[in-house]
């Protein structure tokens, strides 16, 4: 089992919603089995999103997907604040 976390700052946190909402089908298709959103609580705009995936490999074509990043873009996402981890579970 894989999860990563994800942190990132986003123009508008409504939009970002919309286009992370609209990847639903990608997600699972990339191996997703869980995730979360949180926002911070003193900057709505900074965004903090969990997934969980069966391998770390899952988890690091998932994200090398360029139908990803191009959502991510649509979404409003700052990519110079974009940080991945990703952890495998021990």
């Amino acid at each position: 089992m894989a999860t990563t976390f994800v942190q990132h700052h986003v123009a508008d946190y409504d939009a970002w919603r919309r286009a992370y909402d609209s990847v639903a089908d990608l997600q699972r298709a990339g191996g997703v089995s869980e995730e979360a959103v949180y926002r911070a609580a003193d900057d709505p705009s900074n965004v903090l999103v969990m997934h969980r995936f069966g391998s770390a490999e899952q988890a690091r074509a998932f994200f090398a997907n360029p139908d990803l990043r191009a959502a991510m873009a649509d979404g409003g996402v700052d990519m110079a604040s974009f940080r991945l981890e990703l952890y495998e579970e021990a």
